[in-house]
């Protein structure tokens, strides 16, 4: 280790109670052949006074009246530099556009495979630079795209091939990633092993690679058959405003920070142990599938076919999602633990629940702060600045785009 960075690693970890306000940090940092090891305990810097806090600030939507403020199936939620808010919805196919104040401006798209036009299989929204929207989708094998004042764009190209295009991600910048996913096809060699997650470039094909990881084991292929495996190792990642990659596997209570092209440059890591996944859990996960495909119209027979694809991990994973929040910190999703879940909650139960309201918030550094809960029912879809945008789901399963702020951030009132 240079002496440079050996003085910078000893810094941190000595200032680590001076920079953390009122509390403390209990953790350790070392340097291990050049990326710093962050190892925390289970012991947050924030205080009752430091503590950083979510407060609803706008929801929209209606269960009647205008239709303009009524939502399906919400996907992703895509925000402009001006805080213009992009709503795709997946069960009407088109985009509802609405102001920072929540006012409705116009809708993009609808139902359809011509231009503009949306299937079902879109479910990104993604504002790039200069506010442009962009739609990627699946099933028309392209992206859809719109001016900031909503003039159709010429849609471009999306490759769908034995790389199958899985998760997409933009920065407040503008700048889009996503992750591709080996997909394996009838009568077709074995594709790579590895998912990618690359840089789009402006004509919508990679314009660089930052990072390769072995694929998760939540869906899998055996025998021609489809397997969708509840509570297997998955990865999760997000990208930071310097296109920085964090990543992690759900297996341990580990993440790292990855510079462009897969170079580690942080691990951290947090106290967890691995509870067994009980026959409870499976049946709650069952129960809800099964009453999903009947009410769906499935026969009997294709519901047990659907069924028996489903699998189970041996242990709960040690968190649900990575996001990359204001400051330079890190957001990780605790799971729903559906064990000790009461009849009047079961009734309530939702599979988007298995994301817990609780998520573990890490500084710039690595060292673990404390914890922020979001409210019950509440799937965010995305962190901007002192924001949280999210889709917030009432007794009725009707939906509502919410935004949350972040009360507490230093300086981020003014």
């Amino acid at each position: 280790m240079n002496l440079q960075r050996a003085t910078t690693v000893a810094l941190v970890a000595l200032c680590a109670a001076a920079c953390a306000g009122e509390g403390s940090w209990t953790g350790a940092m070392s340097d291990s052949a050049g990326v710093t090891i962050v190892s925390n305990t289970d012991r947050g810097i924030w205080t009752e006074s430091s503590q950083w806090t979510l407060e609803e600030e706008l929801r929209i939507g209606e269960v009647e009246g205008d239709p303009n403020y009524q939502f399906g199936q919400i996907g992703m939620i895509g925000v402009a530099s001006d805080g213009r808010m992009f709503v795709l919805d997946q069960q009407a196919q088109h985009v509802q556009v609405f102001d920072a104040d929540g006012h409705y401006i116009r809708t993009l798209g609808g139902p359809g495979a011509g231009p503009g036009e949306l299937s079902q299989a879109a479910g990104f929204c993604l504002v790039a630079a200069g506010d442009t929207l962009w739609i990627p989708d699946l099933m028309t094998q392209r992206i859809n795209r719109w001016a900031p004042a909503g003039e159709l764009l010429p849609s471009l190209p999306l490759a769908v091939g034995q790389m199958l295009p899985a998760v997409f991600r933009a920065t407040a910048a503008g700048e889009i990633v996503y992750q591709v996913r080996p997909l394996p096809l009838p009568n077709a060699p074995a594709p790579d092993s590895m998912d990618t997650i690359l840089l789009m470039g402006p004509e919508g094909g990679p314009s660089d690679t930052l990072m390769r990881f072995p694929t998760g084991e939540g869906y899998s292929v055996r025998g021609g058959a489809p397997e969708f495996n509840v509570w297997y190792p998955e990865p999760a990642w997000d990208v930071t405003e310097g296109l920085q990659v964090i990543y992690g596997v759900s297996d341990v209570y580990r993440f790292g920070v990855y510079a462009a092209g897969g170079t580690p440059e942080r691990i951290v890591t947090m106290p967890f142990e691995q509870t067994p996944v009980s026959e409870r859990e499976k049946q709650v996960i069952l129960d809800f599938l099964e009453q999903l495909a009947r009410d769906q119209g499935a026969p009997p027979e294709r519901v047990q076919m659907f069924l028996a694809m489903v699998n189970f991990g041996e242990f709960i994973p040690a968190f649900s999602a990575i996001l990359s929040g204001p400051r330079g910190t890190v957001w990780v999703q605790h799971i729903q633990s559906v064990a000790d879940l009461t009849e009047e909650e079961m009734a309530d139960f939702n599979i988007q629940d298995l994301g817990a309201p609780d998520w573990d918030v890490f500084d710039a550094d690595g060292r673990y702060l404390g914890v922020v809960s979001m409210p019950q029912r509440f799937s965010p879809r995305g962190l901007r600045e002192d924001k949280v945008y999210g889709v917030w789901r009432d007794e009725l399963d009707v939906q509502y785009v919410t935004r949350l702020r972040i009360v507490g951030i230093p300086d981020a009132e003014g």
